[in-house]
């Protein structure tokens, strides 16, 4: 993997990644967590920028390792490392836990949905809905729990990793003279 892309470092780049699409798959988690409707309708999406927050994690982490090999020592840059070695941590069971709330939904919805007679059958006006399987009520409300507290976790540690990294680029710019 290359360290730099057009003379910037590869790092940079991706780190915007990771900080856009974890925030947004820990909001979306949140939220079709407590809204069944929203569930339905951007379950699968959530998952998706969560799957995708997740896999720019590595490749974040990776790019920042090769980053730092390049630059002298620093403390404040050894603490953002450390930080961001353990993202993967917190972000791999937010996504995780929205695949299953989205498998337990789907099951428990294909479970419910009106079987309709074919035509001309007796009885083909009325239509018969099923009930869902006893285990996906307690496992839509685990799965969305999980979801939310996962979710919780991953966005604290993608402010702490993010906040040690702005502070090892950005710490002192403030004291420099205005030119």
């Amino acid at each position: 993997m290359p360290d730099f892309v057009n003379g910037l470092p590869l790092h940079a780049l991706v780190v915007h990644g990771v900080v856009v699409l974890v925030p947004l798959a820990v909001l979306g988690a949140v939220v079709i967590a407590l809204w069944p409707a929203a569930r339905q309708r951007h379950g699968w999406l959530v998952v998706a920028v969560a799957a995708v927050g997740t896999a720019m994690v590595p490749v974040a982490a990776g790019s920042g390792e090769g980053l730092e090999r390049k630059l002298p020592e620093n403390p404040l840059i050894e603490e953002h490392a450390e930080l961001g070695g353990t993202l993967i941590f917190f972000v791999l069971p937010l996504f995780l836990s929205v695949l299953a709330l989205m498998v337990v939904h789907t099951v428990a919805a294909k479970a419910t949905a009106p079987s309709t007679p074919a035509p001309g059958a007796p009885g083909d006006t009325v239509t018969a809905t099923r009930t869902a399987p006893a285990w996906t009520k307690v496992a839509l409300v685990v799965t969305a729990l999980l979801s939310i507290g996962f979710g919780v976790a991953a966005g604290v540690q993608v402010y702490r990793v993010g906040d040690a990294g702005s502070k090892a680029v950005w710490e002192g710019v403030e004291d420099q003279p205005s030119r």
